[in-house]
C-alpha cells in the first residue's frame, strides 16, 4: 500500500484550486522537472504554479513539494517555500530554481530542502515503481510564519499546518 499524501493526515480545510501549465494531476514529470544530479539529468526547475479560491482572511501563502514514497521512513521533502504574500496567486516556471530566484516575490522564503539546499529540489527516485510528487499551496492566516529558512521542513511544516486556512495540490509521478 502506498504511503498516505502528507495532507491525508492533517485537518480538514476548504480546497484551493491549484493549476499549472508545466505539470498535470496524475500524469508524468517532464524532464525539466528532474534533478540534475544523483544520476538524474533533468533541468531541475520548479514547475509554474497558480492557485485561486483563498478564503477570506489569507494574509500569505506557502509552497511545498513532498515525495511521500521515498525510502527514508519520512518521505522526502523537494521544496519548501513560505512567507508568499497574500496577493501573489501564481508563481513562474523557475520561481524556486538556483540562486537568481526569478519570480519570487519580496520577503518570500526557502527552507532547506532534504537535498540541503533552500530551493526547488526535482525529482529523483531510486529505481522502481514511480513515487508520487505532491506540490501544494497552503493559504495561510498570517503574513509571516515565524521562522527563517535554516528551520527544517517538519518545523516549517508545523507552522505551516497550524495556520493553514486552505490547501490545494497536485500529484505528479515520476520513476526511473
Amino acid at each position: 500500500m502506498p504511503a498516505p499524501l502528507p495532507h491525508e493526515h492533517l485537518p480538514s480545510v476548504p480546497a484551493l484550486v491549484v493549476e499549472s501549465d508545466d505539470i498535470q494531476d496524475g500524469q508524468t514529470l517532464s524532464d525539466l522537472h528532474v534533478f540534475n544530479d544523483w544520476g538524474m539529468k533533468g533541468q531541475n526547475r520548479s514547475p509554474q504554479l497558480r492557485w485561486s479560491g483563498a478564503p477570506d482572511g489569507t494574509r500569505g501563502y506557502a509552497v511545498t513539494c513532498y515525495d511521500p514514497d521515498a525510502p527514508t521512513g519520512s518521505g522526502f521533502w523537494h521544496w519548501v517555500l513560505f512567507d508568499l504574500p497574500a496577493s501573489v496567486t501564481e508563481l513562474p516556471s523557475g520561481a524556486g530554481t538556483g540562486p537568481e530566484f526569478k519570480g519570487l516575490p519580496a520577503g518570500a522564503v526557502h527552507a532547506r530542502n532534504d537535498y540541503g539546499t533552500k530551493e526547488y529540489g526535482g525529482a529523483a527516485p531510486p529505481p522502481g515503481d514511480p513515487h508520487r510528487y505532491v506540490f501544494t499551496v497552503h493559504a495561510l492566516g498570517v503574513d509571516k510564519l515565524g521562522v527563517d529558512g535554516d528551520a527544517s521542513p517538519a518545523v516549517v511544516g508545523f507552522n505551516i499546518t497550524a495556520n493553514t486556512l486552505a490547501r490545494g495540490h497536485i500529484v505528479a509521478h515520476y520513476g526511473v
